[in-house]
């Protein structure tokens, strides 16, 4: 799994924060959320810049991958003219 690694000089605090052997540091923090807040967290707050696959990697590390669905929203393109 890509685990988004978050710049912890600029933020201490970062709520992705990984300890040494890649365990997320602040859990609670993501365990306590209900699945709206956290769908909302990861879509259009401290985790709207993730990649997908950062989105989705740490979706299946809390536990919460029935969410994958409705946070990494896939775009539709149309077809091109020709």
């Amino acid at each position: 799994m890509s685990f988004y690694k978050p710049d912890l000089g600029a933020n201490p605090d970062d709520p992705f924060a990984r300890d040494v052997d890649g365990k997320l540091v602040r859990r609670s923090y993501w365990l306590d959320m209900s699945d709206r807040s956290l769908v909302l967290a990861m879509t259009a707050g401290v985790g709207h810049a993730l990649t997908a696959s950062e989105k989705r990697a740490h979706l299946d590390d809390i536990g919460r991958s029935h969410l994958v669905d409705q946070v990494c929203t896939q775009e539709i393109l149309p077809p091109e003219e020709n």
